[in-house]
């Protein structure tokens, strides 16, 4: 991430004031294009789309397009990441009914929620509202976050130690693990706030 070839946007930082709506959209075709005349491989990343301000990122769809060059621009090599909360209730539900039928999470395939996660974002009202990147098929993958389970959080606890040059131990990954809140409540399959709060959480056990 550490490379002036990678670009973070966030909505509520870059993007806060919906009365600049038309400014924001010529700034970001002109740092786009900036970029990738720079470097043809550049990486932009837009993170909160469901924060988004509907409209805005239409505005860098033709670089998207399948066009060899844009006056006189290639922007087929570069790479586009866009990271939402829209959807997070089918991903959910799906985890869940897999849970429900006796099937492992990793038996979830991108199939079983690619679609209905696309239709979703493309009608909530979020940055992918009725979006020409959806509606044009120019979105090539719809990665799924699934849901953490214990054992996950347990995982993450020993990668959080190991970090800090601790020796992992599962005593204390089980002790932090167990303080955590999951759903469904009876059942504790899930982690409510996956591994976020293990960095801070971890302070109070070593």
């Amino acid at each position: 991430m550490h490379s002036s070839f990678v670009h973070l946007f966030t909505s509520e930082h870059h993007f806060p004031h919906k009365s600049n709506l038309e400014t924001y959209k010529s700034q970001l075709k002109d740092w786009i294009k900036g970029n990738v005349t720079q470097c043809g491989r550049s990486m932009f990343i837009f993170d909160e789309m469901d924060k988004m301000h509907p409209g805005l990122i239409d505005s860098i769809v033709p670089y998207l397009e399948y066009y060899d060059r844009l006056d006189g621009v290639s922007y087929r090599s570069a790479i586009f990441i866009f990271l939402s909360n829209a959807g997070g209730e089918v991903i959910t539900q799906t985890a869940l009914d897999f849970w429900k039928d006796g099937r492992a999470r990793e038996d979830i395939k991108l199939v079983d929620v690619e679609m209905p996660l696309s239709v979703t974002a493309f009608n909530d009202k979020n940055g992918w509202r009725h979006s020409s990147l959806i509606d044009k098929n120019l979105v090539d993958v719809f990665v799924p976050f699934l849901p953490l389970e214990y054992r996950h959080v347990i995982q993450c606890v020993g990668a959080e130690m190991r970090a800090r040059g601790l020796q992992p131990n599962q005593e204390v990954a089980a002790e932090l693990a167990e303080e955590m809140s999951y759903f469904p409540k009876s059942e504790r399959v899930f982690s409510v706030k996956g591994c976020k709060t293990i960095h801070t959480r971890l302070n109070f056990y070593i």
